[in-house]
Formats: structure tokens, sequence, C-alpha cells
């Protein structure tokens, strides 16, 4: 109960409504507490004592304190009774003023406030939850690893994480029953390091980590992940483990996982052809097309039929595979009915989108599988290729693939062509002239190709002709028809059709490689440099534009780009004995003995038969003075070019020059036999029995006089036969230079006393006078006919295509 005093003092503060009842609107606004009465503070000389000194700090009185103004002091007692302390702080006021502070009454003085203090907890429950987290994070930093190609981090990652999950584990033992451990956690960790195993290719230790989640009966969908060991076990070739593990886990997957179910059983029937046991494959792709009929399903099942000869079900399995649904619709609906722009707008929108290239892609599909089984099963299924080709045509015609019977069509041409069946490939191609223009194209191209091959030459631009008016925008069409314009040798006009080409197909090899060789013909080698520059981009392991590029290099006086190019190509071609005689000639042109005899030797590896090739390389160990090597070469070129005596000769000198001069007077014999009425030979047997002192050095003289008087009569009628024809003929077109043999006699008949036996002191003279191709040669000038040659090759190769309709 509150006492008689309380009860005054709080009568004193309350006020009464007044008694009239009139609405006073603005009575009360000046009536307030005189507690709150702070302006004559300064005069309150209670107030005033307890600020300047410490008397209001005091933390109890026991003496109630009232200012002059009536108000009661702040936590004092008053009447018995303790007054709760009022809200000081807001006005400024605090227990630590002095005198002389300023008035802040946000505080603003004391700075910014300190930054929160982080809650620290050293529970165990608090470290398992951070090692939980951190395993986490380790388990997902190990997946981006592995979708980054980092396969060795995104291991080490995994290895990390079950590491840490073994010790979370551990912890948790120690303070919780079994049933609050995270089996969700552990079995994302052991699948997630098997996976890292498997992308290692650490089988072993996927399949051991597999087998610890399949043994745990607490992970209660282990058992699919067989299907995960199946795929090790295919992958080792282990085919019957395999099968196993994969019929495991279909046996524990329920009915409602359908698609899944028919996955696994494609695997069993790719593992039963693996092992060759169709029957049992069949009886797996038969079920699934049962069920759900798939394209790679019924593909694999003609290919069994096809493996065990049964023509009958190849056919019934090729209409079941023609008959799957794809699920793709009509192109119709891409095609607008009226002029709303709108519409136009949309249609135009989802003709590109991600939905219609899946749909493209899945139709593609589908085409491609259904042309490789009628290639595969038309000479199976009939007793000709033409008759079982012709059912596969039927009977696509008949389905919803009605498009594509005319691609079979240009197929089977094709095929014959593979066969060298090229009268049946024209008849064919030819049945395609009254179609629709894109087929009338395709078949056109192709026999256009043809005629090329067989160089008839009208009939190709014909066909060439009907190609592009059929489809203008047909790059295959367009370089065919160059093809026919640059073999007609209007290169200029060549080349604007392969521009063109290259306009509707920016892609198209072939017409970019033949733009470069038209424009290498017109000698505007920039353009040409730079096509080639362009295909190789493209194309940067092809042996042809390497090639080129190094002959176009070689043609702008630049060798040491051109030995860079013929270095990328050998490491193409390595074997190719052309491209290193080539590149043998580059370094010898630029003084690199060493290197040009390697080049020129593994050359002469490869192809022991080219004559040059030899030819430099006796020269070489000549040079070296390594006569007996020589021998080697020489040999075999004679062995080539029999009919040539000039190889012999250099054999015969090798050993003259190697000083077995028994061997070389023995093979000047040889040679005498075979060409009785060679001038060299005989001053070389005369010369050698002249040294050796021989009895039959009078015979040799006597026949060297013979032959040398048949060889000047001889020349006589070649040269008044040249004089008689010099009026019709060019300037230099005869045999200007004659043989080299014919020029080395001429060298000889200046040596004096040609009928007197030779003596030793004339050796040198002889020497010097025979100028057989064993010292340093002359170079040889790349013949233009030589270099055309190779061009043709090359051009030949690309010039004429084999184009299929896309």
């Amino acid at each position: 109960m509150k006492t008689g005093s309380q009860a005054k003092k709080m009568m004193q503060n309350a006020h009464l409504a007044p008694e009239n009842n009139e609405d006073d609107l603005y009575s009360g606004y000046n009536d307030y507490n005189p507690m709150f009465d702070t302006e004559d503070l300064e005069n309150d000389v209670a107030f005033q004592q307890a600020a300047r000194t410490s008397h209001g700090r005091r933390s109890s009185s026991k003496a109630t304190l009232t200012s002059s103004m009536g108000r009661p002091m702040t936590a004092t007692i008053q009447d018995g009774v303790s007054r709760p302390m009022t809200a000081v702080q807001a006005a400024g006021y605090t227990k630590a003023a002095v005198r002389g502070s300023s008035f802040d009454p946000l505080g603003q003085a004391r700075g910014p406030a300190s930054p929160l203090e982080k809650k620290t907890s050293d529970s165990l429950e608090e470290k398992m939850r951070q090692l939980e987290k951190k395993v986490n994070e380790l388990v997902e930093e190990s997946c981006v690893a592995n979708s980054c190609g980092d396969l060795k981090l995104a291991l080490e990652k995994a290895k990390e994480a079950g590491r840490q999950e073994r010790e979370l584990l551990r912890q948790r033992e120690q303070i919780a029953p079994p049933e609050s451990i995270n089996l969700d956690l552990t079995y994302t960790v052991l699948l997630n390091l098997a996976s890292q195993y498997v992308a290692n290719e650490m089988y072993a230790e996927a399949l051991t980590t597999y087998q610890v989640i399949v043994k745990n009966k607490m992970f209660s969908n282990g058992g699919i992940l067989k299907v995960n060991m199946g795929n090790i076990y295919l992958k080792q070739r282990n085919y019957s483990k395999a099968i196993k593990f994969y019929r495991m886990a279909l046996d524990q997957i329920t009915s409602s996982h359908k698609q899944m179910r028919i996955k696994i059983m494609e695997n069993i029937g790719v593992a039963f052809i693996k092992t060759g046991q169709y029957v049992d494959a069949i009886s797996s792709f038969e079920e699934i097309m049962s069920i759900s009929p798939n394209l790679k399903a019924g593909f694999n099942l003609i290919l069994c039929y096809f493996a065990i000869g049964n023509g009958e079900q190849m056919k019934k399995a090729f209409k079941n595979l023609i008959e799957v649904p794809l699920g793709v619709d009509c192109e119709d609906k891409y095609i607008s009915l009226n002029d709303d722009l709108h519409t136009n707008l949309l249609i135009e929108a989802i003709k590109n989108d991600s939905l219609s290239q899946i749909e493209r892609d899945r139709k593609s599909l589908a085409e491609e599988y259904i042309m490789t089984a009628a290639k595969l099963i038309a000479p199976a299924i009939e007793t000709s290729f033409a008759v079982g080709y012709d059912w596969c045509v039927d009977a696509v015609k008949a389905s919803h693939y009605v498009e594509l019977a005319n691609d079979l069509e240009i197929n089977k041409a094709t095929t014959y062509l593979r066969q060298q069946n090229f009268n049946q490939a024209l008849e064919t191609l030819k049945m395609f002239e009254k179609k629709d223009s894109r087929v009338k194209s395709a078949a056109a191209t192709n026999l256009s190709f043809l005629y090329y091959l067989g160089n008839e030459l009208e009939q190709a631009t014909n066909y060439a002709d009907l190609a592009v008016n059929s489809d203008r925008y047909n790059p295959a069409a367009l370089t065919n028809k160059g093809n026919t314009v640059f073999a007609n040798g209007d290169c200029e006009k060549a080349a604007e059709f392969y521009k063109e080409a290259l306009r509707n197909d920016s892609l198209c090899t072939e017409a970019l490689y033949n733009l470069g060789l038209a424009y290498k013909k017109l000698n505007r080698i920039d353009e040409a440099l730079d096509c080639f520059l362009k295909l190789h981009a493209i194309l940067p392991n092809s042996a042809q534009v390497l090639y080129q590029l190094a002959s176009i290099y070689q043609i702008m006086e630049d060798p040491s780009q051109a030995i860079e190019w013929l270095l990328q190509l050998i490491s193409v071609v390595p074997t190719d004995p052309h491209v290193l005689s080539k590149l043998g000639n580059l370094y010898d042109t630029e003084g690199d003995k060493s290197q040009a005899f390697h080049y020129y030797c593994e050359s002469y590896r490869y192809f022991p038969s080219n004559i040059e090739v030899i030819e430099w390389l006796g020269a070489y160990y000549i040079d070296t003075q390594f006569c007996e090597k020589a021998i080697e070469y020489f040999e075999r070129a004679a062995l080539i070019l029999p009919t040539q005596v000039k190889w012999q000769l250099m054999v015969a000198s090798c050993y003259r020059r190697s000083g077995n001069y028994q061997k070389a007077l023995e093979k000047y014999k040889v040679i005498h036999r075979k060409f009785p009425e060679n001038v060299e030979c005989l001053r070389f047997l005369v010369r050698l029995c002249t040294d050796m002192g021989l009895k039959e050095v009078q015979e040799y003289i006597t026949k060297l006089k013979k032959a040398e008087k048949l060889k000047e009569i001889k020349e006589q009628r070649i040269k008044s036969g040249r004089e008689g024809s010099a009026r019709s003929r060019k300037e230099g077109s005869g045999d200007s230079g004659g043989t080299k043999g014919e020029r080395l006699s001429a060298k000889l008949k200046a040596l004096p006393g040609t009928s007197e036996p030779y003596e030793s002191s004339s050796s040198k003279e002889i020497d010097a006078s025979y100028a057989d191709p064993l010292g340093p040669q002359p170079e040889r000038p790349k013949t233009a006919a030589r270099k055309r040659t190779e061009e043709d090759d090359f051009a030949d190769e690309e010039l004429g295509e084999d184009l299929l309709p896309e």
C-alpha cells in the first residue's frame, strides 16, 4: 500500500479534466511536469553542486535530495522505496564526466566501435562441424579440378577428403552413437575417390574402392555401382566379369528405372559382341527393341545378324531400324504460311535454337545409321550388291525417311566407284538428271569428277555446268567446274570459280588448294603463298600443303624457309624419299655437306633406285677420298641402267683411283666386251696396259684407232644432218652439246700421239681430259619439266573430288 505522503505527491502531479463541458482544443499544451524543467537548472544549487563535485556520483544516499524545483534526484531512496535509474546517458551525462568536458550525447568522441568478437568454442561438436565442412569443400574442389582437366590434382583432393572423413568418423565415434554417423558424406567421399581413380586409369584402386561401397549394407543404393565396376572390366577387356557385374546391377535395379535398365542391357549386348557370342547379344538387343526401340540397339542388332549370316533377320532388323521413332517434328513448322512479321521473326528465332540443333543432330545420326546399315547388308541379303541395295532403297522409300532414298542412290554410285565399276556408277548417276535440283547437282558433280578422271574434259565440263546450274551454291560443283577450266589452261577463270566456291563455303579446302595452284601457275606467288598459309591453318598436318609451301619459298629464293617447311613435312611423312632428297639438295645448295649427306643417305635407304641420289652419294665419297665406298653406288646405278656405259666406267675409274689397277683393268675389259666401240674404255685400256707392261697394248691401240675413225664418221653424218634441217628448226633445238661421252671424246682428240703407247707421265693429262662425274660436279638446275611433274602429282590428287551430297 502507498503511504499518504506518496499519494499526496502523486495527486499534485495529476491533472483533472475540466468540469465544464466546453471543448478547448488547445487546453493542456502548456502543462508539463516540473521534473522536466531544464530552464532553471543554472539556478538549481543542488544540481550545480552535484555537477561540480563528486557529490552527484555517490553510490547511495540515505537522505532524499530534491532540487529547488521540487524534482527528486536520480537513484535516490524516497520514503524507503528505491527509485529506478533514469536514462541520463542519452543526455550526455556520464559518471566519468569531468569538469570542462564537451557535450557529446552521441558518443562520437569515443571513435568507432570495436569489431564483434568471433564466437570461439572449443567444444568437440564444433570441431566436428568444421571438419565436416572441410571434407565437403575438398570433395567439391576435387570435382572442379576434374572438370578442368587436372586429373592429378583431383585425385589428390579426393584422397585428402578421404583422410579427413576418416578422422571425422573416429572423433564422432568417441562422443556419439553409431546412428549419428553421416552416411551420405561417407558415400560421397568414397564415390568421388573411385571416380578419380578411374579418371586416372588406376583401375585396381577404383575397383577396391567400389567394393568398399558395395559390400557396406548401410548404403542402400550401393548395388547400382556395380555398373561402374562392369565398365572398368569392359575397359580392361575382361568381358566375362563385365557381363557378370552388369547382370548383378540389373538384378538390383527396379523396373521403375526403365532407361537405366536399357542402358545396362546395351552394355551387356556390346560385351557379348566383343566376345563373339552373337546369339546372346541378339537376345539383349531384341529385348531392348521390344521394350524401348532406339537407333543404337537397332544398328547393333543388324551387325549381330550380319555376323551370323542371317539375311532374313537382317531385313527384319533393318525395317525395325527405319521405324524407330525419333521424336522430331516435321520441318513444316519452320515454314511461314503468311506475311506476318512477328510470326516470321519467331520462326527465324526457333529455326536455329538449341532444340532445333538437337533435332538436326538426331536426324543426322539416324540417317548415318541407316546409310551404313544399307551398305553393310546390301551384298548379304540378296544375290548381288545391286539387288540388295535396291531392296534397301525400296524399304526406305516406304518409311518416313523418303528423302533419304535419293542419298542412298548416290551412295550406291559411290560404292560402284570404290569397286572400280565405273560404268555402273555412270548409269546410276545419270538416273538423277531429271530429279530435283539438290540431288541433280550432287549426281552431276560426281559425274563431272568421273569424266575428269577419265580425261574426257568435254563431258566433265558439260556435267560441271549442269551441277552449277542446278545449284549455284554447291561448292563442290563450283570446284569441279574450276577444275575443268584449269585443265583447259584458263587459270584466271578457274581461279574465279574457286573463289566463288570459297564464298559459298569458306572451309572448302579443295577449292582453296586449287586456288593456290592456279595462282602459282599464273606466277602470282604472294597470293599463292597466302592461300597455302590459310590452308595450313585449317589442315596443319597436310603433306601436300607443306610441300607446296616449301616449293613456293624455293621459287622465292628463300632456301632457309623452304628447309623449315620440308622439315615439318618429313615429320608427317618421314619415309618420303623425294622429300628427303629435296632436303639434301637444299642443304647442298646452302653448303652444308654433312646435312646434305644425311638426307641423301635417308632417301637412298627408302628408295635406292633414284639415279640423282646415287650419283650425288658416289661423288661425295670421291670428294672425301673414299673411292671404295663410291663403287657400291655406281654398281647399283649400272644395275638400274645397264645400257648406259658411263656408270660402269665410273666403277672402273673408282678402282683406278683407289690404286687397284688389276680390278680396274678387268672392269675395263668387261666394259669393252659389252661396248666394243666405246672410245673412252679403249683409251683407258691402252693407258693401263702400257703402265702395267702388258702385251695386249698394241691390240687395244688398233681398236682405239678404228673406234675413233667410226666415231668421226658418225659425227660428220650427224653434223651434215643438222645443217640440212637447221632452216626448219629453232636454234638450239637439236643435240647441241651431244652426250657426255661425246664431249669427253672430243677432249681426248686434242691429245698428241694417240697412235703411240701412253707413257706414265701423261696420266695427269688423261685424268684431266676424262671428266667423268667423280669430282665436283656443276650444279644442275631443276628443269621445268621435273618441277611441273611434281606439282602435277599433287594437283591431280586434289583437283578431282569424290564428293557426296551433304
